[in-house]
């Protein structure tokens, strides 16, 4: 069995300071955070330079110059991820490290088309979420229902399943107190009818609205792992986090006799 996925989540424009650094072209500050997260851990790097700022050609323009600064800081391949297939197409065109990820493809049918043919196109990894057109599910069987539809379009236009990392979507719980376990069983099914796949999700989903944000978010990513979740898109410099990550692995048969735990410990980088 393969170790937890980490999807550094930092480099995302809907964060202020990122925001301005990637308008302003501070390359430095874009590539010491890449490179930080690439030592704490992570596995990709996620790389969202915002949307609704300008024209398209000027949103295009800001990716291509980040997907070229993060890609020469760091040899982690890249999770793509934008809410344009325009924009992702032009961040895989200037891409040239390993298989990235593309951040990502609902149930909507012309977005499935659009992304799809991408994916296949470069051969990519695919975050799929568990939606479609009606907007966010409340339940399991319309999350499941939304897999379904992707799989057998994805299936059917050249992407293998095991291309496939489906996210069962967290919702706060703040919001709703039973969308904890409404993702955790969601993962649970998705993992029993989609062996080959993965599953994904966005972790600090979960704690919006809360107090104690990081304890929450700690404690739902042990219970997702034990439902079997394959990725999480995470912090990477939150060490505590990170520390969960192979507690949660050697604790699901993950670590071979807990090999990594235990350098990881030696190391000095498990905190409790």
């Amino acid at each position: 069995m393969k170790n937890m996925l980490v999807i550094g989540e930092n480099i995302n424009a809907s964060n202020r300071s990122i925001a301005e650094a990637i308008g302003s072209r501070n390359r430095e500050f874009i590539e010491s955070l890449a490179q930080a997260q690439a030592a704490a851990g992570a596995d990709f790097i996620d790389v969202n330079a915002g949307a609704g700022r300008g024209s398209r050609e000027h949103q295009i323009a800001n990716m291509e110059w980040l997907v070229e600064i993060v890609q020469k800081a760091t040899d982690k391949p890249l999770a793509i991820d934008s809410d344009d297939p325009a924009i992702i197409e032009a961040a895989l065109r200037k891409y040239q490290g390993k298989k990235p990820i593309i951040n990502s493809v609902t149930a909507e049918p012309a977005r499935l088309e659009a992304i799809s043919s991408l994916a296949t196109e470069y051969q990519t990894w695919l975050v799929a979420l568990a939606m479609g057109s009606e907007g966010m599910p409340d339940t399991v069987e319309q999350r499941l229902a939304a897999c379904e539809l992707i799989t057998t379009y994805l299936t059917g236009h050249g992407l293998g399943e095991e291309q496939i990392l489906f996210d069962p979507l967290v919702l706060p719980i703040a919001v709703d107190s039973n969308q904890g376990m409404v993702t955790l069983e969601a993962i649970e099914q998705i993992k029993s009818r989609y062996p080959a796949a993965r599953t994904v999700m966005g972790l600090s989903n979960i704690s919006y609205g809360l107090p104690e944000r990081k304890l929450v978010n700690r404690t739902f990513l042990t219970m997702a792992a034990c439902a079997g979740l394959d990725a999480a898109i995470l912090d990477p410099l939150d060490t505590k986090t990170m520390s969960l990550v192979k507690v949660a692995d050697m604790l699901t048969g993950k670590d071979s006799m807990c090999r990594r735990y235990i350098r990881a410990h030696r190391k000095g980088i498990i905190l409790d």
